[in-house]
């Protein structure tokens, strides 16, 4: 099974918009990068799941619709500050990829606890629009629940930045 973990594109600050829609550049980052993705990688989630924001909704549609119309729902547990301990129990009885559409620092605690087993630690350095695919270790014992696949971010396509 795989995880994919996205923070949502660039948003637009609160005093542009209190809503916090994607930013064009939130917009372009992610047109590229799920293109790249579709290209190459070819991710399947099941579902693509959001935390209910306008912008992680937004990035979620974008990568549903370059991917061939994926399945986009929104759902709890998502937001900035909540516990990634909830989410870690929900992967670990799912067997079926699953896109997860969020924000910092709720990603990068989730990463951290699936991948070293302490939501402090910084598994990947996560950025707007990124993704990271996480991928669930077999079963044996003394292996860590999940690895890192492979980690793309908008700043590949930008050169020296």
């Amino acid at each position: 099974m795989r995880v994919y973990l996205v923070q949502h594109g660039l948003a637009k600050d609160k005093n542009e918009d209190a809503e916090r829609p994607l930013s064009d550049q939130g917009r372009e980052d992610v047109t590229r990068c799920a293109g790249f993705l579709g290209l190459f990688e070819k991710p399947r989630p099941s579902k693509i799941l959001h935390s209910g924001k306008l912008r992680a909704e937004q990035t979620a549609k974008m990568f549903a619709e370059a991917w061939g119309g994926t399945e986009v729902e929104r759902t709890l547990d998502l937001a900035p500050d909540d516990d990634p301990s909830i989410w870690s129990a929900h992967l670990a009885s799912m067997s079926d990829d699953v896109m997860l559409v969020g924000h910092l620092p709720h990603l990068q605690r989730l990463a951290g606890l699936l991948v070293c087993g302490d939501p402090g630690c910084e598994a990947v350095h996560f950025r707007n629009g990124g993704v990271v695919c996480l991928q669930k270790n077999g079963l044996e014992k003394n292996k860590p629940g999940w690895c890192v696949l492979w980690h793309i971010n908008p700043t590949l396509f930008y050169g020296d930045q």
